[in-house]
């Protein structure tokens, strides 16, 4: 059976934020714009909260990530940061057949693990 699957950028994003949580280090997400705030007022969590994904202009069919994030005291964050991009770049590729052009990581926050 011939066909063609789309993966929206918010099913992306959820995708990312889950394999996102699974880094040692990572101790949660943060709001990532007005958006996820009004969400987090509103008591709705929504998975793909601290990720925002968009299409990348200069490569079509690739995607940009940006990752708004809570580490644990005591990591060293240069590490966690290097382990969330690879982490949650085999991600894309595994369970969504897409490929990231950047991964950018913002640690917004310290807290305990």
């Amino acid at each position: 059976m011939a066909g063609r699957v789309t993966v929206t950028e918010n099913a992306l994003a959820a995708i990312l934020a889950l394999a996102a949580h699974e880094v040692p280090g990572v101790v949660g997400m943060a709001p990532a714009g007005l958006k996820d705030q009004v969400v987090r007022i509103l008591k709705r969590q929504e998975a793909s909260e601290g990720v925002v994904v968009r299409q990348d202009p200069a490569k079509p069919g690739q995607y940009q990530a940006d990752f708004y994030v809570v580490v644990a005291y005591g990591t060293r964050i240069p590490t966690v940061v290097e382990s969330l991009a690879e982490r949650v770049s085999f991600a894309a590729r595994k369970f969504a057949g897409v490929e990231l052009s950047q991964v950018r990581v913002h640690v917004v926050g310290v807290g305990r693990g």
